[in-house]
This record gives structure tokens, sequence and C-alpha cells, in this order.
């Protein structure tokens, strides 16, 4: 069982930053892949930056050049640095880790319990 804690989040005017932390209770060289996902009620989830245990990145379209996705490896913490907020980035925002089990190759997902990001003015 993976347990993974997320905060950070807040109000912010728009053009602002906020950044992310989610801490795990594994190693993160144990993962496959970690990755912040958001949600706006309503709406299905979508994922916003993730990156794999090799360190490749990855982020949606309309995040690019504004967020960025990091590791701390051994403080086991996944951050998302957030800049030039919108009022579009509202939303809940979650911590993903995908673990392979080490008896099976299955890979299951755990999820944090979500950090609200509200920019506004």
């Amino acid at each position: 069982q993976v347990h993974l804690v997320d905060s950070g989040g807040g109000l912010v005017q728009p053009g602002g930053s906020l950044t992310l932390s989610c801490v795990a209770s594994v190693s993160i060289f144990s993962t496959v892949a970690m990755g912040w996902y958001r949600q706006v009620a309503g709406k299905k989830r979508e994922l916003v930056a993730a990156i794999t245990g090799g360190g490749t990145t990855n982020y949606t379209d309309s995040v690019k050049g504004r967020f960025t996705i990091s590791t701390d490896n051994p403080k086991n913490t996944m951050y998302l640095q957030m800049n030039n907020l919108k009022p579009e980035d509202t939303a809940v925002y979650y911590c993903n880790a995908a673990v392979m089990r080490t008896s099976l190759p299955i890979i299951d997902e755990y999820w944090g319990k979500g950090t609200q990001v509200t920019v506004s003015t």
C-alpha cells in the first residue's frame, strides 16, 4: 500500500505562482511514473503533468511553458511548480503514483486526497 499526501494549493491571483507537493510513503525509485491530475466539478479528471522513473516528463498542452514537474528522490517528494496561473487552471489537483507489484507484472495506481487551486481576482 502506498500513501500519497498532496498539499500546497490555495487562492492566487491570475499571473501568480504556486508550488504543489506530494510526499510518497515509498521511494520514488520504486514507482513506474508519478503525475499530477486535476478535476473541475462535473468534468473528467485530466492529466496535467507526469514524470517517469527515468525522469522523462510530459505535460498537457495548456500548461506547457508554465508548469514544471520535478522530484526530490531523497525526500520521496514530487512537485508541481505552477507559474503564470490562469483562471482556467482552477481545479482540485491530485497526486498520482503508478507502482509495479514486486511479485506480479501488475501496476497499481494510488491517489492523494487532492488540494484545491483557485485562480481568481
